[in-house]
């Protein structure tokens, strides 16, 4: 049964909604790189597909400098699929969920060589694609294509629990708000208004202090009504996140370049690069079994502190190990030898950066350091 506080007859009229909507958002839509500006030719199909990868559960403001660099290196789609997977990685290097940089090149690659270089202007049609889900094709479809499509993310989710004050958790609401959603989508402008509602979570309908007093919607808001606005929409509790371990090995050779390996292409942060560690598990790791698991023999010692990072689903800390050794004598470790001065040409995701920083720090202020100096 649906949860929807109000009957159909007190229901906020579509019609209403995205007419008031639009007219709002012609007037206030946020400026956007990658956007066309409202009621304007629909933006290049690439322009969309490249932001809404990126947009995927990370913040406008960290997306922009990364958009504005894959346009400076891959100004189109068969650019971008030529590209190698290693300089793709390393320029998505920081902006995490690194699985999508890895379906975005493969996903160049079918439209560059299979699609003749133009992405699909169908929902069905893109999904097919790799890293494309139901969002991603829906705000494709809109904004490129101007298709109507239903476009749900977290911001329409709050949007739209707040207007049709629904009660039911999330993500339990999911399909309750996808069809409330579909209710106010109008056949024409379907970008913009898709857009607009973004723009309406991102700025005014905001997550604990939503600014009623400057929404367009205020006076249909069933939820603003009912003064349950700001509790809505309503989340299950989260059971807390729990915490992995693991040992670093901070392996440096006679010149003193830091021994790295490229993880699985699976899994969690697939292809990138790494400083060695142990497996990630969620007891700690006592000397004889962290040492068991290094990937070849030394004489270790423990760089003083911990490297904390958060993951989407857990916390994660990592103790380094530090030694030096000779290159030529270790030729069956699996890795590349990298000098530290050309680091930031590797596809490094954030947490090794922060171990690699630990590292340098560590190794050049202990008594028993690595350093020459």
């Amino acid at each position: 049964m649906p949860s929807v506080a109000s009957s159909p007859a007190s229901a906020p009229a579509a019609d209403a909604v995205h007419a008031t909507l639009l007219t709002w958002y012609d007037r206030h839509a946020r400026r956007l790189p990658w956007r066309s500006p409202p009621g304007a030719a629909a933006p290049d199909p690439y322009h969309v597909w490249l932001s809404e990868i990126m947009l995927q559960q990370t913040t406008v403001a960290a997306v922009a400098p990364y958009y504005a660099d894959f346009l400076a290196r891959w100004p189109d789609v068969e650019a971008l699929a030529a590209a190698p997977l290693d300089a793709v990685l390393t320029a998505w290097a920081g902006l995490g969920y690194y699985a999508r940089a890895r379906n975005l090149h493969r996903c160049a690659q079918v439209v560059a060589g299979d699609l003749g270089g133009r992405f699909p202007d169908s929902e069905a049609e893109l999904r097919r694609l790799p890293g494309i889900g139901v969002y991603t094709a829906a705000a494709i479809a809109a904004i490129a294509f101007g298709r109507r499509a239903v476009v749900v993310d977290g911001n329409v989710e709050r949007v739209v629990a707040r207007l049709f004050q629904v009660e039911t958790p999330l993500p339990t609401a999911k399909p309750e708000l996808k069809a409330l959603a579909d209710r106010i989508t109008p056949d024409q402008r379907a970008g913009d208004f898709a857009q607009a509602m973004m723009d309406l979570g991102a700025t005014v309908c905001l997550p604990r202090q939503p600014k009623c007093l400057l929404c367009p919607l205020e006076e249909r808001c069933q939820g603003r009504a009912a003064g349950v606005a700001p509790d809505l929409p309503r989340k299950l509790a989260k059971a807390p996140k729990p915490t992995r371990h693991a040992v670093a090995f901070w392996i440096t050779g006679a010149d003193g370049a830091l021994l790295l390996r490229r993880r699985p292409e699976k899994g969690l942060l697939g292809g990138m690069m790494e400083v060695p560690s142990t497996p990630w598990r969620e007891g700690a790791w006592d000397a004889a079994a962290a040492g068991a698991a290094a990937p070849l023999q030394a004489d270790w010692r423990v760089l003083p502190g911990i490297v904390r990072h958060t993951f989407t689903h857990f916390h994660f800390e990592v103790t380094v190990w530090a030694a030096r050794v000779d290159e030529a004598g270790a030729p069956e470790v699996a890795g590349r030898w990298v000098g530290l001065d050309a680091l930031d040409g590797e596809a490094l995701p954030t947490v090794m950066r922060k171990i690699i920083a630990h590292g340098m720090k560590q190794t050049a202020t202990s008594p028993s350091g690595d350093s020459d100096g």
